[in-house]
């Protein structure tokens, strides 16, 4: 499994590149704190796989890493896909490093 870290995540936003970052968290938990990734929460990735994209890099993210990492195990083993990255330590990871004051649980 392909990873990427919160630093590196922050360098392709401030870098403006093409990239989609899905959110494999619970609504509840996306409206609470999120990095404008589509929420597609666990149990819908495989249903709603066509919203995910084979043409550029994308980031699947959580609270942690462990959700997001099964999801990216699912359509890896179940579609194909190769452009998967999984963040490292989630939007825990990303609020401590750049974000203090984001509201997690």
């Amino acid at each position: 499994m392909k990873e990427i870290t919160v630093q590196e995540l922050k360098q392709k936003i401030d870098n403006k590149e093409d990239f989609q970052i899905i959110d494999v968290r619970e609504p509840f938990e996306y409206e609470m704190s999120n990095i404008n990734g589509l929420n597609i929460p666990l149990a819908g990735v495989v249903l709603e796989a066509d919203k995910i994209s084979r043409d550029k890099p994308v980031i699947m993210q959580c609270r942690s890493g462990a959700r997001s990492a099964a999801a990216l195990n699912q359509l890896e083993q179940q579609f194909g896909y190769t452009n998967l990255y999984n963040l490292k330590g989630g939007i825990l990871a990303w609020a401590a490093e750049f974000e203090p004051g984001m509201k997690v649980y």
